[in-house]
């Protein structure tokens, strides 16, 4: 018979029967999951066990779970309990794309004398009881029968605690699920209220880890449930099974006369076993909120955290966000709205919160965060800028958000933001919020396309339900020109039921850089369904115009775009649709209507990326006296934003220095723009997902050398935006490099490649509108030519 026991490694053994990991014969901490995978892999030594195996074998082929994580979690428990490098395995081998393989040998040890199991024979026998053992796939189960009832002896017992192995800890990799109170108290204002603040208590913790909102809503979909469905004890336990959390939290809200009592009971998912209950008495409805902020303090210690952190991170909940218990109802409606509708659903209950808290830092935070993604710039920086003066009401982790969100929204500055996101990650090692700012906010204006990838799957580890860590990392991959990788992470959002205004935009524009015709038809029909992306989707089919020269087209196109913002009382917007515009004229040579565009945008708004539009526009249009004035303004505005010190002021300054006749000072100028060249310039709204404004200190640098009479150099910089098609995207500086490239060989004496080049811009131009000044400049030159 062979034995349970099997070694392998210097010192290491796996206990089959036990059920038991051990090194030098002592016991190594392995939960169920990680356990059950290494046994698989040990039955199955020397073969390729696919993902699709483990997920059948190890969680059940019907159960759903979020693979990408589960598996890569298990495996990284394992490797960690036998001190395994993936880089270099001894035990378990990564095959890519595939699964793994367990690479060591392993030899058959003896049965230990003094097993568990034969313990367990023993004083099962003397207890009446017969032990019948059935072997079920790689594993031995003991299936206990009682041949009479009586009382089990102390060994029995031992040995069935020992079989469940439960722990009253949980460890600082594990997640837990939050679900809604239960009210009985007949008092709506309960309802969804105590459970964000508990959210808010607990993420205090740099130990805990939260299912956020969002991954909670996309399992809801998954579970053919709406998104808004109530987290009930049952529905919280699934939602914990499938996200293969540890343990899921049941709070509960009663009145006893005048007063109310909350319960807050904790259990392990998989087995149900209570890790902790807690119970509070609130003497008023006023005092709720501090109950609650005890319970959630008595919790922390209970399950594992140390005493250091507890005390060093446990703002009581009123001073962590708000006293006022309908203010914190509608704050929590907001972040809901925000992961089931988009950002623009969440800004009236945010607003709302404000109202009746105007001291509810986090209200404004958020609330800054949602005009950012939606780009109304303005707003952001106000309400960015109140949470920033209010943020001592905050706990730690919060006012990190703060911080962040002041370098990013008001004071622009990139490096700061950079060294917060490192001090968060510090403080709290598994927040995911740092790694999705560094990925889609500061990585991506810096030029840093590699780093804003790694960002982003990071953040995608970490919670796997973050919608916009897919938008982040399909940009960084769409930068690098990885099309195929940047379709695949949308189609994964898509299959997680992620459904944002974003992913619709960003379909259409892989599409567009494929030439999928019908694939942007349909993901634009797509779009227009979904509410928030009907204006983002009409102006990027203007750029899209735009850039092949359908310029009347591409006009009604940003128009309706323009008034669609208006009807929404997005006025940042609706200008940077009108600067946009006023810039595409100006490129193309109407100078007159670029000049009216510019004046109509600055009207609307002068935020900083409005002005930089409008500046750009007057300045290729010959206005140097006004662009010059807006560009003194920007810089003056703005001393500490790194897009505008380094990127959008020596632009400009470089435009006008061309306009007099300087191309050696304009190329001077944009040498301060090299290390972040191929930076986003715009953050949130289509821009961002269109590439306008990117490469556009190469392309000025290209016109300074071609007025310079330095071909070559000219050359080398129109080909740049050619070679990035994933960073510039649909902006029209895309298709005319192809025909400044043209001039630049010309001016060169390479009559063959200027004529190339010239024949790649007529042919993507070849249904343009005939009147466009810029075409038939180039017609005549292409003439010239032959």
């Amino acid at each position: 018979m062979s034995s349970d026991v099997l070694k392998f490694g210097n010192d290491l053994e796996l206990d089959r029967g036990a059920y038991e990991l051990r090194r030098s014969g002592r016991p190594l901490k392995l939960e169920r999951i990680p356990m059950e995978l290494l046994l698989l892999l040990v039955e199955r030594k020397g073969q390729l066990v696919t993902r699709e195996e483990i997920i059948e074998r190890v969680w059940g082929k019907d159960l759903f779970f979020d693979t990408d994580n589960s598996i890569n979690a298990a495996v990284r428990k394992i490797r960690q309990a036998l001190k395994d490098d993936p880089e270099k395995p001894r035990f378990v081998q990564t095959v890519t794309g595939k699964g793994y393989r367990f690479v060591a040998p392993t030899v058959e040890g003896p049965v230990p004398t003094e097993g568990i199991s034969q313990t367990f024979n023993r004083n099962a026998g003397s207890a009446g009881l017969t032990v019948e053992t059935k072997t079920t796939g790689p594993r031995d189960w003991r299936v206990i029968s009682l041949a009479a009832v009586g009382v089990l002896g102390l060994s029995v017992v031992g040995f069935i605690f020992l079989q469940s192995r439960r722990t009253s800890k949980l460890t600082e990799k594990d997640t837990i699920v939050l679900g809604d109170f239960t009210n009985t108290t007949g008092d709506p204002v309960f309802d969804g209220t105590l459970r964000q603040g508990l959210a808010v208590q607990l993420e205090q913790s740099p130990f805990l880890s939260i299912i956020s909102e969002e991954r909670i809503q996309q399992v809801l979909r998954l579970m053919g449930k709406p998104a808004d469905a109530r987290l009930t004890p049952e529905i919280a336990r699934e939602i914990c099974e499938r996200t293969a959390s540890a343990a899921v939290l049941d709070g509960s809200i009663a009145s006893l006369g005048s007063q109310y009592v909350l319960g807050l009971r904790a259990e392990e998912c998989r087995t149900g076993d209570v890790l902790d209950e807690e119970q509070a008495q609130a003497a008023r409805k006023e005092d709720v909120l501090n109950a609650l902020s005890q319970i959630a303090t008595k919790f922390r210690r209970r399950v594992g955290e140390s005493l250091t952190t507890v005390k060093k991170y446990d703002t009581p909940l009123e001073e962590a966000s708000t006293p006022s218990l309908e203010a914190l109802k509608a704050y929590s409606a907001g972040w809901r709205a925000s992961f089931s509708t988009g950002s623009a659903a969440a800004v009236p209950f945010l607003k709302r919160a404000i109202e009746i808290d105007p001291n509810f830092a986090s209200a404004y935070a958020a609330l800054g965060r949602m005009y950012g993604d939606i780009g109304e710039s303005v707003l952001s920086a106000v309400n960015t800028s109140k949470a920033y003066e209010l943020r001592d009401r905050a706990s730690d982790q919060e006012k990190f958000f703060i911080s962040l969100s002041y370098d990013l929204q008001v004071t622009g500055n990139l490096e700061k933001g950079q060294q917060t996101c490192a001090l968060w990650v510090q403080a709290y090692p598994r927040a995911w919020v740092p790694h999705g700012l560094l990925s889609g906010d500061i990585y991506p204006a810096m030029g840093k396309r590699k780093e804003s990838v790694e960002e982003a799957k990071i953040a995608l580890d970490i919670d796997p339900g973050f919608s916009i860590g897919y938008i982040n990392l399909a940009m960084g991959y769409m930068a690098l020109e990885r099309l195929d990788e940047a379709e695949d992470t949308l189609q994964r959002a898509f299959e997680r039921k992620l459904e944002i205004p974003d992913f619709f935009v960003l379909r259409y524009v892989i599409a567009f850089l494929k030439g999928d015709k019908v694939g942007m038809e349909r993901a634009a029909a797509l779009a227009r369904e979904r509410r928030g992306a009907n204006d983002w989707v009409s102006n990027s089919e203007g750029f899209v115009l735009a850039y092949s020269g359908h310029l009347e087209a591409a006009r009604k196109k940003s128009q309706l775009a323009a008034d669609l913002a208006r009807k929404t009382e997005r006025r940042d917007t609706e200008a940077l649709y009108e600067a946009d515009a006023a810039v595409r004229e100006a490129l193309f040579g109407n100078v007159p209507t670029a000049r009216q565009r510019a004046v109509d945008a600055l009207e609307l708004s002068k935020s900083r990326d409005v002005v930089y539009g409008v500046g750009f526009a007057l300045a290729l249009s010959g206005d140097s006296s006004r662009s010059e004035a807006l560009t003194e303004d920007l810089s003056r505005r703005f001393p500490e934003d790194t897009r505008v010190q380094f990127t959008y002021a020596p632009t400009l300054r470089a435009l006008l220095a061309l306009n007099r006749s300087q191309p050696s000072k304009a190329v001077e100028l944009l040498q301060t723009t090299i290390p972040y060249e191929g930076g986003s310039p715009t953050v949130g709204g289509s821009e961002y997902l269109l590439g306008a404004g990117n490469l556009y200190p190469a392309y000025v640098r290209g016109l300074a050398y071609l007025a310079a009479h330095q071909g070559a150099e000219a050359a080398g910089e129109f080909q740049k935006i050619i070679d990035h098609r994933g960073i510039v995207i649909s902006d029209p500086v895309g298709a005319l490099a192809h025909l400044q490239l043209g001039r630049a060989y010309a001016l060169s004496g390479d009559k063959t490649k200027a004529k190339s080049a010239y024949r790649n811009f007529l042919t993507l131009w070849k249904d343009a509108d005939p009147d466009i000044p810029i075409l038939q400049q180039a017609q005549a030159e292409y003439a010239n030519l032959n």
